[in-house]
């Protein structure tokens, strides 16, 4: 059974960085896809980061293009979404989720996942 635990959320000032862990328990990852997702109060649920855990492929919303990074490290079966220039905007709860294979179109679906987390809050202060 997949298990997804995440971590490293909190509060922190307009600009700052946070580094949220996400690890991965239950199989081999080798076939699938991991993403990152985020849902502020009263909003819907909305795609941050994937990454294919094969070869490294990532994407992103335009919203965080240039300010996170998504990667994993095979070894320690986490994956990882680093947050730098963080906005108030960015405040929301951030969940990891997994799902088998690929999909351009569907990779950025939260529909399509069906392994998630517990989620970490982030707080963004102006």
């Amino acid at each position: 059974q997949v298990q997804l635990v995440e971590s490293g959320g909190g509060l922190v000032q307009a600009g700052g960085s946070l580094r949220l862990s996400c690890a991965a328990s239950g199989r081999a990852f080798s076939g699938y896809t991991m993403g990152w997702f985020r849902q502020a109060p009263a909003k819907e649920r909305e795609f941050v980061a994937a990454i294919k855990w094969s070869d490294g492929g990532t994407y992103y919303a335009d919203s965080v293009k240039g300010r996170f990074t998504i990667s994993r490290d095979n070894a320690k079966n986490t994956l990882y979404l680093q947050m730098n220039s963080l906005k108030p905007e960015d405040t929301a709860d951030y969940y990891c989720a997994a799902r088998v294979g690929f999909g351009l179109i569907t990779v950025t679906m939260a529909r399509s996942y069906n392994h998630w987390g517990q989620g970490t809050q982030v707080t963004v202060s102006s």
